[in-house]
C-alpha cells in the first residue's frame, strides 16, 4: 500500500524509524497468516501505528479470539523461517493484474496518480502492494502479539463495506513487549468507561442518544468543583464570563463560514418562524457578537471573554468513545480581542494560566507544539509573522521546550498546542492557543485606535481543558478513580458498627459537613467489613468507623482507601488532618465553610 511510508517523526528518529519498519513488516506477516487460514479474505490496508499495527479484512464472519491464536501461531512460524522481504517495482497494468482478486487493492491502484511508482513487497508466497520500508527478514521481528479485533468501515466511510480489523503490536525484544502489555493492562484497569459505571459518575443511554453524556450526582459534584475552580481563577485573571444560546440563525453560521467549511459536522437545521436555526458547533460567533455590541476603543483592549459553552458536533458512531469522543460537550472556551503589541503578553498569560490549572489537577509534564503558516492562508504575511513570533516569544521567555509543526497551522492562524502526560505517560491534547485572522474580517471587527482611526483587532481563541467531558475522562484514568481529596465526590464515609451507633454516625457526618466536607453515612444492614470494602471500591478517601468506644470519646476509627488503619482519632484531629490535606489545593479557596 502506497500510504505506508515512514512518517516524518520516524524519519528523524532512528529508533522510531526501525520500530515503524518492524511493525509494518509484522502487519504483512499477519495478512499472510490470515490468507492462509481464510483464503477467500479480501485484504484492505495494514499500516503501523504509534503503538503497533493493524490490518483490515473483508471476511464472511468476524474473527474470534480462537482465530487470533491461530493467526498468531502462523505468524510465529513465518518469523522463525527468517524469510527475506523483497521489494519490486511494476507498472500499473501488471499491478492491476496481480491484484485482480483483491477489490480494495484495485481501488487503491485506480486512485493513485499516474506518475506514482508502484511497488510490491514479497515474503515467501505472500505479496502486498506497498511503498515500504520493511525490515530485511521476517526473523527481525523479535516479539509480536495480536491484541483484539474491531469493525472498521472501508476508508472510514459508513456507506462503504464494514471490514474486520485486527490490532497487534511488535517490539525489538520480548522484555519491551511484556512491558507494553503490562501498560495496556494497566490502561484497561484505568478505563474511564468502566470506572464511570463502577463509581456512578455518568452514563450514556440509547434512549437519549449515543455520544450524549448524562452526569450522575457524584459526577455532577466533581464537575461543579472543576467549574467553580475554573471560574474563580478566570475572574482572578481578568476574564469576563458569559453565557450564550445553544442555537443560532443560519445567517450567523453563514457569516462565520461554518456552513461553508464545517457543515458536515453540524446537525440538521430546525425551522423557527420560517428561519433556519442550527445547534452551535462553536462558541466564537457568539463572543464576537458580544464584542460587536458596542463601539470599542483601544483603551478597552485586551477584552477577554470566556464561557463554559456546550456545543454539538456530529461524530460518526464508530468513533464515539466514552467521554473522549462525544457529540455534545462543554468547552472551556475563551476569546481574547487585543492590540498587536499586546499579543505576546496575552499568549504568555494563557500559558501561565494553563500550567497553573494543569498543576492543580496533578499534571506537570507537557509536550508543546508550535504550528506555523500553511500553504493556503488568510491574512497578510506580516500579520502571520508577527503572530507566530509572538507565540514563539511567549514560549522562549518561559524557557518552555517546544517542537515546530512547519505549515501545521490552520488557514486562519498559527497556534500552540499543549499535550499533558498522564500517570501512564500517555499524551492528551488539551490546551490550544489559536490566532484567527479570518473571523475578524468576516464580522468586520474594529476598534478606535489612539489616532481616532478604525483598526482591526487581533483575535485569539483559547481552550485550556479542551472540553470538560474529555478532560474528566483523562482525570478518571490519570487517578484510576482514586481522586485527590479535594476532587473526591464523597470525601468520607461514616460507618456505624451497629444500628445503635447510627445516631452518632449522623452526628459525625454533620460535623464534617458543617466544616465543608462531603460526608455520608452508610447505614445499610450490612456487616461493617462489607461497608468498608464497598467504600474502598468506591475509592472514598476516608472511612470513619464508629462504635461504643468512639461515641464515648467523640472520636472515629479512621481508615484510608489504601487500607491504612490510623486508629481512633478525636474528631478535631480528623478535621485537622483533612484540612492539612486540602492545603494548597483549589478547594482551599473555593470550599464553602462557615
Amino acid at each position: 500500500m502506497l500510504d505506508h511510508g515512514t512518517p516524518e517523526h520516524a524519519a528523524s528518529d532512528p529508533i522510531a524509524a526501525h520500530r515503524h519498519r518492524l511493525r509494518h513488516s509484522a502487519a504483512h506477516v499477519m495478512a499472510d497468516a490470515v490468507l492462509q487460514l481464510f483464503p477467500d479474505a479480501k485484504v484492505a490496508i495494514g499500516p503501523p501505528t504509534a503503538d503497533g499495527f493493524y490490518y483490515d479484512f473483508e471476511v464472511e464472519r468476524p474473527f474470534t479470539p480462537e482465530d487470533l491464536e491461530r493467526i498468531e501461531a502462523l505468524m510465529l512460524e513465518t518469523i522463525r523461517s527468517n524469510t527475506p522481504f523483497v521489494r519490486e517495482e511494476l507498472d500499473r497494468p501488471d499491478a492491476q493484474s496481480m491484484f485482480a482478486a483483491q477489490p480494495f487493492k484495485q481501488e487503491i491502484i485506480d486512485d493513485l496518480p499516474d506518475e506514482t511508482t508502484l511497488s510490491i513487497y514479497r515474503h515467501g508466497a505472500f505479496t502486498d502492494l506497498c511503498q515500504g520500508p520493511h525490515v530485511d527478514r521476517t526473523g527481525d521481528i523479535a516479539a509480536v502479539k495480536l491484541l483484539h479485533t474491531a469493525g472498521a468501515y472501508w476508508r472510514g466511510d459508513e456507506n462503504r463495506p464494514m471490514l474486520q480489523r485486527i490490532y497487534g503490536t511488535a517490539f525489538e525484544s520480548r522484555q519491551e513487549l511484556d512491558a507494553h502489555l503490562e501498560r495496556l493492562a494497566e490502561a484497561e484497569r484505568r478505563d474511564h468507561r468502566a470506572l464511570g459505571r463502577q463509581l456512578n459518575l455518568y452514563t450514556v443511554h440509547e434512549d437519549i442518544g449515543p455520544g450524549l453524556i448524562v452526569w450522575h450526582p457524584k459526577g455532577g459534584v466533581m464537575r461543579s468543583l472543576i467549574e467553580d475552580y475554573w471560574r474563580a481563577i478566570h475572574y482572578r485573571r481578568g476574564y469576563s464570563i458569559v453565557y450564550s444560546p445553544h442555537i443560532g440563525r443560519a445567517r450567523l453560521w453563514q457569516t462565520s463560514g461554518h456552513l461553508d467549511f464545517y457543515r458536515d459536522s453540524m446537525y440538521a437545521p430546525m425551522e423557527i418562524d420560517e428561519q433556519e436555526y442550527f445547534l452551535k458547533p462553536m462558541n466564537c460567533p457568539f463572543h464576537i457578537q458580544i464584542y460587536r455590541s458596542a463601539l470599542r476603543s483601544y483603551r478597552e483592549l485586551p477584552l477577554r471573554i470566556a464561557e463554559l459553552g456546550t456545543v454539538y458536533r456530529y461524530e460518526r458512531s464508530g468513533v464515539l468513545h466514552g467521554l473522549m469522543r462525544v457529540r455534545g460537550f462543554t468547552q472551556d472556551d475563551a476569546h481574547i480581542f487585543c492590540l498587536p503589541d499586546q499579543v505576546a503578553a496575552e499568549v504568555g498569560d494563557v500559558l501561565d494560566l494553563t500550567f497553573e490549572i494543569m498543576s492543580a489537577f496533578g499534571f506537570d509534564e507537557y509536550d508543546i507544539m508550535l504550528s506555523t503558516c500553511p500553504d493556503k492562508f488568510v491574512g497578510e504575511p506580516d500579520m502571520w509573522e508577527h503572530a507566530t513570533e509572538s507565540l514563539r516569544a511567549a514560549l522562549v521567555s518561559r524557557n518552555l521546550p517546544y517542537a515546530i509543526d512547519d505549515g501545521g497551522g490552520a488557514f486562519y492562524g498559527p497556534k500552540i498546542d499543549v499535550k499533558i502526560k498522564d500517570a501512564l505517560g500517555r499524551d492528551w491534547q488539551c490546551t490550544t492557543v489559536q490566532f484567527d485572522f479570518n473571523l475578524p474580517e468576516r464580522f468586520d471587527l474594529t476598534f478606535q485606535d489612539d489616532q481616532g482611526n478604525r483598526s482591526r483587532p487581533y483575535m485569539v481563541h483559547r481552550a485550556i481543558l479542551g472540553s470538560l467531558e474529555r478532560f474528566f475522562g483523562v482525570l478518571v484514568e490519570h487517578y484510576a478513580g482514586a481522586f485527590p481529596l479535594w476532587l473526591a465526590p464523597v470525601q468520607a464515609t461514616v460507618i456505624p458498627i451497629a444500628d445503635r451507633h447510627i445516631p452518632y454516625a449522623n452526628q459525625v457526618a454533620e460535623q464534617l459537613q458543617d466544616a465543608g466536607y462531603r460526608a455520608e453515612v452508610d447505614d445499610r444492614s450490612e456487616r461493617m467489613n462489607q461497608k468498608i470494602r464497598q467504600a474502598q471500591l468506591q475509592k472514598t478517601p476516608y472511612m470513619l468507623v464508629v462504635g461504643d468506644r468512639e461515641q464515648e470519646a467523640n472520636a472515629a476509627a479512621v481508615r484510608t482507601r489504601d487500607g491504612e488503619n490510623l486508629g481512633a482519632l478525636p474528631l478535631t484531629e480528623v478535621l485537622q488532618r483533612l484540612d492539612a490535606e486540602l492545603e494548597g489545593t483549589p478547594a482551599a479557596a473555593t470550599r464553602r465553610r462557615p
